[in-house]
């Protein structure tokens, strides 16, 4: 039921009430109108008749909302007066003694109220009470039931239409109720999605950062650095300022990628297992530490977003080698399982205490872990000090054909540019 419907009905339900207020005076009028025209009986009988109309217009008009029980008596008594007045009164306004007995008693009172209304009707009608004889009785009695009945069936349906009138109404309110909560839940909602998008940006835009500004700053500085050391020797100077300028190349493409939320360059070009092999020979080129990579199971596509987190995973691992452990080899290996692609880096460094470099809040291995867990995924450290470090992360991923890519080891660099660096 649409708004409009609702409110048609309203409408219908305010004339049905001021019909039923209006409905007892006309119904009075018309009775002493029509007593008037056809009683020839002196002016002063119709006096009375007039008196008693006005006394019972005023008894409808003050007594029906403060005692029902004593304005039905009245009025019964005062419609049974009327009746003996004139035929009319019985047939007119008799009907008010029906409608308020029903609507303004309560349990056997209404049927009370009709009943006697009814008796009064009938003995109008016909001329006087029954005879004392059994027929004349049992036909007074009939007649009067049947009245009762009808006048209970209808008003009972009456009742029932109105309740479900008032129903669809509580309904109708409720529903504008609820379809107003639902705004504002989906209002707040919208404002939480949004709110949850930009927090989900700002943590990429500050992994991405990381991973690309971060590290690669980082690595401009050590090349800087090991610039100065070599001055004298404009080979290997030339060397790191080459190095350092090539850093600051793809530190810029990456930053850019990462603004437009594209994948990282090394994936652009080329399936993982080669993307981890360039980024790992490039490592080892500017840090002079061996680097073994290798592929195991079968090689294949999967998501985008999981081949760039196990990527970023790997730049982050070999980032933290050159920076803290000192180490001399590094292992990366890419497995291809059935239902899981995983990457472990390990080192032969110093190692660390994880309590302790967890308690020191440090943005890369949270960064790892976010990725990961992200992508519903398992990420793991193993380290001690002196015993070397090992990075795992393991991610779900869809089995599709690929093809089989051996095992790819990286050269070190020569014993000269090791020395030099």
């Amino acid at each position: 039921m649409t708004t409009e419907d609702v409110s048609r009905l309203d409408q219908w339900e305010r004339l049905l009430q001021r019909l039923l207020t209006t409905v007892p005076y006309v119904l009075l009028a018309v009775s002493m109108a029509l007593s008037l025209l056809t009683d020839d009986r002196p002016g002063t009988y119709h006096l009375v008749t007039l008196g008693l109309s006005v006394l019972a217009a005023a008894w409808v008009w003050l007594m029906p909302r403060r005692h029902p029980v004593v304005y039905v008596t009245g009025l019964v008594i005062l419609i049974a007066m009327l009746c003996s007045r004139g035929l009319w009164f019985g047939s007119f306004f008799a009907f008010t003694g029906y409608l308020h007995s029903w609507h303004l008693l309560k349990g056997k009172w209404k049927f009370a109220g009709v009943a006697a209304t009814a008796v009064i009707s009938i003995t109008a009608f016909s001329g006087g009470l029954p005879e004392p004889t059994l027929p004349a009785i049992a036909t007074h009695v009939v007649f009067t039931a049947a009245i009762v009945a009808g006048v209970s069936l209808f008003s009972f349906v009456g009742e029932v239409t109105a309740e479900r009138s008032a129903e669809r109404e509580r309904m109708v309110t409720r529903l504008e109720e609820a379809m107003r909560e639902n705004a504002g839940l989906h209002a707040q909602l919208l404002l939480q999605a949004r709110e949850a998008g930009v927090l989900d940006e700002r943590q990429r835009m500050a992994r991405e950062i990381h991973d690309t500004l971060a590290q690669g700053l980082a690595g401009i500085i050590t090349q800087l650095q090991a610039a100065v050391q070599t001055e004298a020797d404009a080979r290997a100077w030339r060397r790191h300022l080459d190095h350092a300028m090539g850093l600051a190349r793809e530190s810029l493409t990456e930053a850019r990628r990462s603004v437009h939320a594209v994948q990282p360059g090394p994936l652009a070009c080329a399936p993982l297992p080669a993307a981890l092999a360039e980024i790992a020979a490039r490592w080892s080129e500017l840090n002079a530490v061996r680097v073994e990579v290798s592929t195991t199971g079968t090689a294949r596509p999967v998501n985008p977003e999981v081949e760039a987190t196990l990527l970023r995973v790997a730049q982050e691992a070999l980032a933290n080698i050159a920076k803290h452990a000192g180490a001399t080899r590094a292992w990366l290996t890419l497995s291809y399982m059935e239902d899981v692609v995983s990457l472990d880096v390990r080192d032969d460094g110093a190692g660390f205490d994880q309590a302790r470099a967890l308690a020191g809040g440090g943005f890369g291995l949270a960064s790892m872990r976010e990725r990961v867990v992200c992508l519903a995924g398992a990420f793991e450290i193993e380290s001690e000090p002196g015993a070397g470090t090992a990075v795992s992360a393991a991610v779900p991923a869809i089995t599709v054909p690929a093809i089989t890519v051996p095992a790819i080891t990286v050269p070190a660099t020569t014993p000269e540019e090791s020395r030099s660096a």
